[in-house]
């Protein structure tokens, strides 16, 4: 069970003045717990602790930036069951999914222990010409100081710990803001990092609202902004000022079957069916719109609607639970929206359509047009679309046809379409015989286009929170 109230962090400590923010449990929609809520000048006293920690921080070594992730991983492996379940109550995320979560948790905080001691420089070669003769140059890797974090509420503990473990690792301050619906894992990672002896100062962890973020995004003294969410990321990247920004700003996943895929169908759709559905379809790679070549598309189809017929739907704290609720009832208002309106415009509904509270069914469509929201923008949500295509340049095509770039599938024994697929689509990543979906973390994750800017993955975070300083030395 979730304890009663949690705090949040000010500068390495425990703060609970209040008890103002209410975490609901979001199938029942009951009050779960209850959360501190810092003020305007609890948030400047956590920028002024990170720039004062910034030298400490940046003394810390990296063997023990190390030993500080490796106890993290080690704790959350201890309280895993505890994370599990406070992430199936403020997610409504199904318990399976919940501890699978928390084994990402884990393992990026171990990643994030490993790349930790491999901030490694260069030795540059100037001796270019006979004018540069005895001259030598070297590189290394230096934390960039205070970095500001905001992650959203579908993956509330592994895309904190995207942000959070790189950040430890680069040995840089940070104030991080969970989402105020989803706060809770958050708040038991920063309990553990309490248990640390990091610098004071080195993190904050404030359970904010967007209202009163601003500082966050605005002030000059941090020089990161990482941010995972909507579209408002752009505005935020606008208001940034001069430090450095890196955006995840989600998708609408799209995935090819080709034509030779017919003896393996079965496997496609179990993949299919796990991408678009996957914690109520909430991951900004979720499979939304599904390319299918005309030659298997009638038999993908008719196995995809029986296996989307079958999930069960309901409590999330039930083992047999595949589908539960999405994370308040306007956002599941507004899908269903989608849906209606697709319905209304020419799209057929297969399966699925109907709504009660922020439960919606797991939905599958076909011709639906082009320009309707459920094509063209985030579903967000236990929602995709069919569609056929008779030549691979068609699904090319297709999968480009939209204002998003984060990852696309495709599922193809050809070579050469898994090359053109790689060379000719705009997205971020593309995966060849799975969903796109996929991610491990350790892999560069992030997009183009509207999906954002820069990468995630620990490494490519870690080399982002630093910043490449030279030496050049002459002989004499």
């Amino acid at each position: 069970m979730l304890k009663k109230t949690y705090p949040y962090y000010l500068a390495n400590q425990p703060q609970q003045p209040n008890t103002d923010l209410e975490v609901l449990d979001k199938y029942t929609g009951k009050v779960a717990t209850r959360v501190a809520v810092p003020d305007a000048k609890a948030t400047e006293k956590a920028i002024v602790a990170a720039v004062k920690a910034t030298k400490p921080m940046r003394d810390f070594k990296p063997w023990a930036r190390q030993a500080v992730l490796q106890h993290c991983a080690r704790r959350f492996a201890e309280r895993r069951d505890e994370l599990a379940e406070a992430l199936c109550i403020e997610a409504g995320k199904p318990i399976k999914d919940s501890a699978g979560e928390v084994t990402r948790l884990i393992e990026t905080f171990q990643i994030a222990a490993e790349e930790s001691v491999r901030t490694n420089g260069k030795t540059l070669n100037l001796e270019l010409a006979s004018r540069l003769d005895g001259y030598h140059g070297y590189t290394r890797r230096v934390p960039l100081g205070p970095v500001s974090l905001i992650s959203p509420f579908n993956f509330p503990l592994n895309l904190v710990a995207h942000k959070v473990a790189p950040a430890i690792g680069a040995g840089c301050p940070f104030v991080l803001k969970p989402s105020e619906k989803t706060p809770i894992g958050a708040l038991i990672i920063g309990e553990v990092l309490a248990e640390t002896d990091l610098p004071k100062g080195a993190f904050s962890i404030l359970t904010l609202d967007g209202k009163h973020a601003d500082p966050l995004v605005e002030d000059e003294r941090f020089k990161l902004l990482s941010f995972t969410g909507g579209q408002i990321g752009w505005d935020l990247k606008a208001r940034a000022g001069h430090k450095k920004v890196t955006l995840e700003l989600g998708g609408n996943a799209a995935c090819i079957v080709d034509a030779d895929q017919g003896p393996k169908l079965d496997y496609v759709v179990e993949r299919l069916v796990f991408g678009a559905f996957y914690q109520s379809g909430q991951s900004c790679i979720g499979v939304q719109r599904i390319y299918v070549h005309d030659a298997i598309y009638d038999t993908l189809k008719k196995k995809l609607v029986t296996a989307v017929k079958k999930l069960k739907a309901g409590d999330p704290k039930l083992k047999e639970t595949f589908l539960g609720p999405m994370i308040d009832v306007a956002a599941a208002e507004r899908l269903h929206g989608w849906i209606e309106e697709a319905r209304k415009t020419g799209g057929k509904l297969l399966c699925g359509g109907k709504r009660n509270g922020n439960m919606l069914d797991a939905t599958l469509m076909e011709n639906v047009p082009a320009d309707a929201k459920a094509n063209r923008m985030e579903a967000f949500g236990p929602f995709a679309l069919l569609a056929r295509f008779s030549k691979f340049d068609d699904a090319i095509a297709m999968v480009n046809d939209s204002d998003f770039g984060l990852q696309a599938g495709i599922f193809t024994d050809s070579l050469e379409h898994a090359m053109r697929a790689w060379n000719e689509l705009e997205q971020g990543g593309v995966v060849v015989n799975d969903i796109p979906s996929f991610r491990v973390d350790n892999m560069p994750y992030g997009g183009v286009k509207l999906s954002g800017l820069g990468r995630e993955g620990v490494r490519y975070a870690i080399e982002d929170m630093t910043e490449l300083r030279l030496m050049v030395m002459r002989e004499r």
